[in-house]
């Protein structure tokens, strides 16, 4: 995968919005509050998911913010055009990224603010992201799940590697201001997951609120409202037929996957990451 990139620090970031500039202030000068709260992911990991279900968890289930304003203004992108929605606000702030470990905010690793990252099978996060970046206005499109496959073992798509991102955010688990969550986790066992992250943020909610995070973080809820299913950005981000929530499911590799992709892949995941914990892929 080539062109259409803008690259900072060996890693390739899609040309539209983003500039080795904004970047390289977001990394060194943006101040991390100890009051915010950071949702990390590699693209295609259910980000917007996780974003969703934290807002609802702030608004106590209460679904009228999520309602009325864009997911990317309820919890801003800290490396794009949300950067400047989030240096000059007051008060506790919802702060959402891809970035590499080593491209975060420096003063994040000086402050107390708790931050989830989301973990996916890569598999899936292959295969939904064929289908996204084909639909997409601003990357080179792979031609074929064959093409994106190779360019996605091989770390040469942008964002860079899953391998890279996860195993250098890994480093952070024994943090007690970090937190691991799995897709899968989250998707087999919903309400635990949610009680999981209420803990870790120090919010409670009494069971109706409870209730009305779960009626309004699914999935089916989130494709049909227009704040958090980006159709407000098609035709400018995304062609028409372009669906950022698509199937929201587990295990969709297994419908694409070749035998031999299958096996490429599960040993080029022993070779990248078989030194770390393995309960912390928790997919299989």
């Amino acid at each position: 995968m080539t062109g259409k990139c803008v690259w900072f620090e060996g890693i390739p970031f899609p040309s539209l919005d983003y500039s080795p500039e904004l970047l390289r202030e977001v990394q060194e000068s943006f101040l991390i509050k100890d009051e915010d709260v950071l949702l990390l992911t590699f693209p295609k990991s259910g980000m917007n998911w996780l974003m969703e279900t934290v807002c609802l968890i702030h608004s106590k289930g209460d679904p009228k913010w999520i309602q009325s304003v864009p997911i990317w203004e309820g919890s801003p992108w800290v490396e794009l055009s949300g950067y400047n929605l989030l240096k000059d606000k007051e008060g506790p702030r919802f702060i959402t990224s891809h970035l590499f470990v080593q491209l975060f905010p420096r003063s994040f690793f000086k402050s107390k603010a708790k931050m989830i990252y989301l973990i996916r099978n890569p598999r899936d996060v292959l295969v939904s992201g064929y289908f996204f970046w084909r639909s997409a206005k601003f990357v080179k499109r792979p031609q074929s799940l064959e093409q994106y496959f190779e360019w996605f073992v091989e770390g040469n798509v942008v964002f860079g590697s899953w391998f890279d991102h996860a195993r250098g955010w890994m480093s952070m688990r024994d943090k007690e201001n970090f937190l691991i969550l799995s897709y899968e986790e989250m998707k087999w066992d919903t309400r635990s997951t949610v009680e999981k992250i209420c803990q870790f943020l120090g919010k409670k909610l009494e069971p109706e609120e409870l209730n009305s995070v779960l009626k309004n973080n699914s999935f089916q809820v989130m494709k049909e409202n227009n704040m958090s299913n980006f159709s407000l950005l098609k035709g400018q981000y995304l062609e028409e037929n372009g669906l950022l929530l698509r199937k929201g499911v587990t295990g969709d590799w297994k419908n694409y996957f070749t035998v031999a992709q299958a096996e490429i892949f599960d040993k080029l995941f022993q070779e990248k990451m078989a030194d770390l914990p393995q309960e912390l892929f928790a997919w299989e």
